[in-house]
């Protein structure tokens, strides 16, 4: 007698999807979450992917407000095409009414436009903390902000940072004082002015400076918080700024007060670096995940 064929029955429709389902809670606790605006990056080391991938190695789920379109690869940015403000406002609202936002982080902003819009959505969530990275070029030197969107960060956005945290040519350019010829200040000095334009904490970074190590410094309104020494690593980074302010934004998320997100962020940062790879003809790309691959190498002091 034959075998009969068994009978496949057709797969189980899923229950359509009732507001009573929708308010169930997670099996799981969520991660904290953290909204980036950014720009993207082709080659995944910088922008929007570098920010990505950094909060995910914390422990993050990030949020994600596309603000630009880049044309780049590791040597540097040959186009960029900015969102329309309308839409990343738009991208921005839709998350931040869907679930708790426990930390934002901006990078590349691309147009007046933008800053404006963003600073519309952030000033309704003051609690929120804001971590600014002011790209204003690549790092071959590629311009990625005019004049005009440098004074509409300083005048829109800085007045609501929690932290910012440009590098030394980026701090001397914010801090540059239009009506003064030959303006170099000292970064002191540029971190004062900062200050004054309504941080609470700037953290410059030197790797642009001279010396064998490099030394990034944290200041808050009474003065120095803290400042870390590195050794000076050879070569260049594609996207090293991107990795330390998303992870800045990523302590935060995960409860840590300012100054020591800060120097968690700047060890993992150095350490992304130190096990940096090259998959192109340019600048190496931080490891955000060297933890999975490798054993930490060198410390602050």
């Amino acid at each position: 007698m034959p075998i009969p064929t068994p009978r496949r029955h057709p797969p189980a429709k899923t229950p359509a999807k009732t507001p009573a389902m929708s308010a169930q809670p997670s099996r799981h606790p969520s991660p904290p979450a953290v909204l980036v605006f950014s720009g993207t990056d082709p080659t995944g080391g910088a922008g929007m992917q570098a920010d990505v991938l950094t909060l995910a190695s914390l422990g993050c789920h990030a949020l994600s407000v596309v603000t630009a379109i880049t044309v780049q690869d590791t040597i540097g940015v040959d186009d960029f095409l900015p969102i329309d403000a309308e839409w990343i406002a738009d991208q921005a609202r839709g998350v931040l009414e869907d679930m708790p936002v426990a930390a934002i982080k901006l990078g590349m902003l691309g147009s007046v436009e933008a800053v404006t819009a963003i600073a519309e959505v952030v000033a309704d969530y003051p609690d929120i903390p804001l971590v600014l990275d002011p790209v204003l070029a690549s790092g071959r030197g590629d311009a990625l902000a005019n004049e005009e969107l440098i004074a509409a960060l300083r005048d829109l956005l800085l007045p609501q940072t929690t932290v910012l945290t440009p590098n030394s040519i980026e701090a001397r350019r914010l801090a540059e004082e239009v009506d003064t010829e030959g303006d170099d200040p000292a970064l002191t000095e540029c971190a004062r002015r900062l200050l004054d334009l309504g941080c609470e904490y700037v953290l410059i970074t030197g790797a642009h400076e001279q010396g064998a190590r490099v030394a990034n410094t944290l200041y808050n309104s009474r003065g120095v918080v803290h400042r870390l020494q590195w050794d000076r690593l050879p070569g260049s980074y594609h996207g090293s700024g991107c990795t330390l302010a998303a992870a800045l934004a990523g302590f935060l998320a995960l409860g840590q007060e300012v100054a020591e997100a800060a120097r968690e962020a700047q060890d993992y940062t150095y350490q992304a670096l130190v096990h940096a790879y090259r998959p192109g003809m340019g600048q190496y790309i931080p490891d955000r995940l060297y933890w999975i691959r490798g054993d930490d190498d060198g410390d602050a002091s």
